[in-house]
């Protein structure tokens, strides 16, 4: 089942009369429960294309489509709703919440929509990504794995149609990255999570299981990884 349509996406940014191409005319598709991992050098274009895919970037043509909606047909509050309730993001840096605690910045989404939260689906995440007694602490008070380890919740806790992580490893050491990715492959093959990754590594991209390479803005290769 078709999930994400990419066609003909480009982007153009301008340097006074100098244009860079950060995604030059490229077109794929994502199915459900894919875990696909996207790599590249830095300035490949890799992270433009995530924020394209993600509604965070508009591009100068072309469009995407998750589940069916175009997201650049949508006006600006379409959009915040949009990916609020079928993208989940996991950034590197984590972007948790400061005053609120692992609980809260996980049902973040689901309170600004004023839904309630399930239980049984909080419990099950807060267990599943060792969590429970860390829920009522602070960020500051945790380490950066586990940190990530509620931004994925997070990302999670709304059953997004699509998981957008952008280096998710970038920021942590070795034994961490490892287990982050791990949780990765555990969301999409527990819960079918459909995941798409950024990654400079190749080692952690492997863990996927399929990997796009982009090179100046184009895909030069798509392929499965398994």
């Amino acid at each position: 089942m078709e999930i994400v349509r990419v066609e003909n996406l480009v982007k153009i940014y301008k340097n006074g009369e100098n244009e860079v191409r950060a995604v030059d005319e490229t077109s794929f598709v994502i199915n459900k429960g894919e875990f696909v991992a996207i790599v590249g050098a830095s300035g490949s274009g890799k992270s433009t294309l995530l924020h394209l895919l993600g509604g965070v970037d508009k591009p100068t043509s072309g469009t995407v489509s998750i589940a069916g909606t175009n997201i650049y047909e949508l006006n600006r509050n379409q959009l915040a709703i949009f990916r609020r309730r079928q993208i989940g993001l996991i950034y590197q840096f984590y972007n948790l919440i400061p005053i609120l605690t692992v609980k809260e910045n996980i049902t973040l989404p689901r309170d600004l929509d004023n839904l309630k939260v399930e239980d049984n689906k909080l419990f099950d995440l807060l267990k599943t990504l060792r969590l429970e007694s860390r829920q009522h602490h602070l960020p500051n008070e945790l380490s950066g794995g586990e940190q990530q380890r509620t931004s994925i919740a997070r990302a999670m806790i709304n059953n997004p149609t699509i998981i957008l992580a952008d280096e998710p490893t970038g920021n942590l050491d070795s034994k961490n990255s490892k287990e982050i990715v791990t949780l990765l492959e555990l969301a999409n093959k527990k819960y079918g999570q459909t995941i798409v990754m950024i990654t400079h590594d190749i080692e952690i991209a492997k863990n996927a299981s399929r990997i796009i390479t982009i090179e100046d803005g184009k895909i030069i290769k798509d392929e499965c990884s398994l």
